[in-house]
This record gives structure tokens, C-alpha cells and sequence, in this order.
């Protein structure tokens, strides 16, 4: 079986977010980035599945500029056998993303394709149940737990309520939740292998994929500034004070 993993650059998670003095955008000129943490999980999780036999090759995906090769070379020597790279000028929406993997899986035929749930940059939460849908295959979202046997996954996914366990046919989509996995180290010796691994190119017209603004943002702003916080002598002054905010 193959895996089709998604593996997205995004700012990284410790860089403290500056936006544009023109509000156009966020800062990302100089700014360190690094693999979507929700990607690394579903990444180490198809390394697993590998692992365990379930699995013999595992692809990694990535869509983006020219200069991605550095990022995907990190998930090569995190594990994944090969890489493929799709080539994109401007950033790619959820819809978009979700029909150059649909492409993508066409072409490989895997038997399931991990994605991080959301990407930490847009939050949004959407190329997975694209993907499902535009695949016609079941998907099982938040997964916490993945356990496959033979033709069939059992999932354990975060719902509000608690706990729920899903049982999906193969082929299918899943996506990650925080508490799957913990991403492994990379060792040196991991990064060295890593240079001989392929990673095949692909632009983005070719794949009969066009980049459509299906979204436009039409302005980017910093939250409010928090308010410095007042002391109280005693609970009356509190809900005087809570009062007079309207919030009580």
C-alpha cells in the first residue's frame, strides 16, 4: 500500500506573527519557516503504518515555490520514501489543494492519504473533506488514534463530546489531531540519506490544475492591544467594576 502524505511550510509555530505596515499580509521575508506541525503528525503517523507492514511506500506533497525543495528534503529524512513537488508561483487555497492531491492520487493510486487537519497559517480546516469529496471515498477527520487491518481503518477521532470510533473502507482520507503522535527527532545521518531520495517536479499547469482566488483577503490586522489589568480590594469593588464595563 502507498501513503500520500501532505506536508505544508508554514511560519514557524515559535515566530511571533508581524503584520504588513501596509495591511496587505503577514511578514514573511526573513522569517523562519517550517514544516505545519499538524503535517509532521500525519507524516509520522504513515511512517508507523510503514513500520508495522501496512505500508511500503510513503510520498510526501508539497505545494509551493521553487525553493520548497529544502522543506521536502526534511521530510524525506524524517522517513518518507520519495517526494513530489507541485509547483506554485502564488499561495494555494484549500480547493486548489484539494484538486492537485486528487490529481496526485489518481496518478499513485494510494490506499490512504494522511493530511494534518488544518494548516497553522490559514486555520482553515478544509483540504481533507475536499479531498474526500471530490474523491468519493470516506474520511475520518481529528484522528487521535489510527489503527488498519487489512481493507479497513479504525479511527479514533476528538469530537466535543468526547471520544468517537469510526470504521472506514480503504481507500480513504484521514486527517491529524494533536494527540496521534509525537513527531520523531531527525538525526544526521537521516539528513544525509535524505539528498539521495527523489523528488519529482511537477508544475502546476501540467496537472490540469488552475490556481483559482476562490478567497480574497481584503485586509490583515493585528489583534487589539490587551488592556492593563486593574486591582480590586474586594469582591463588591469586582462586580463594580465588571458593572461599570457592562459586563455584568
Amino acid at each position: 500500500m502507498k501513503i500520500l502524505v501532505g506536508y505544508k511550510r508554514v511560519v514557524d509555530y515559535n515566530v511571533r506573527i508581524q503584520v504588513k505596515p501596509d495591511g496587505s499580509g503577514v511578514v514573511t521575508e526573513g522569517v523562519k519557516q517550517s514544516a505545519n506541525p499538524f503535517d509532521e503528525i500525519a507524516l509520522e503517523e504513515a511512517l508507523r503504518l510503514r513500520e508495522k507492514g501496512l505500508a511500503a511506500d510513503v510520498i510526501v506533497v508539497g505545494i509551493g515555490p521553487a525553493d520548497l525543495t529544502p522543506h521536502l528534503r526534511n521530510g524525506l529524512a524524517m522517513g518518507a520514501n520519495r517526494a513530489i513537488h507541485v509547483v506554485s508561483a502564488g499561495a494555494v487555497q484549500p480547493l486548489t489543494a484539494a484538486r492537485v492531491l486528487l490529481k496526485l492520487v489518481e496518478r499513485e493510486q494510494p490506499g490512504l492519504v494522511i493530511l494534518g487537519k488544518q494548516a497553522i497559517d490559514d486555520d482553515n480546516n478544509q483540504t481533507g473533506q475536499m479531498l474526500a469529496a471530490l474523491w468519493g471515498r470516506p474520511q475520518a477527520t481529528f484522528a487521535s488514534r489510527v489503527e488498519v487491518s487489512g481493507d479497513v481503518a479504525r479511527v479514533t477521532r476528538e469530537v466535543d463530546a468526547g471520544l468517537e470510533v469510526l470504521e472506514i473502507d480503504l481507500p480513504a482520507v484521514i486527517t491529524t489531531d494533536l494527540r496521534l503522535n509525537e513527531p520523531r527527532f531527525i538525526k544526521l545521518p537521516d539528513i544525509m540519506k535524505a539528498k539521495s531520495k527523489p523528488i519529482e517536479t511537477i508544475e502546476l499547469a501540467a496537472l490540469g490544475v488552475e490556481s483559482g482566488d476562490y478567497l480574497r483577503a481584503t485586509a490583515t490586522a493585528p489583534p487589539p492591544r490587551r488592556q492593563k489589568g486593574v486591582m480590586v480590594k474586594d469582591v463588591p469593588e469586582l462586580v463594580a467594576a465588571l458593572k461599570a464595563k457592562g459586563l455584568l
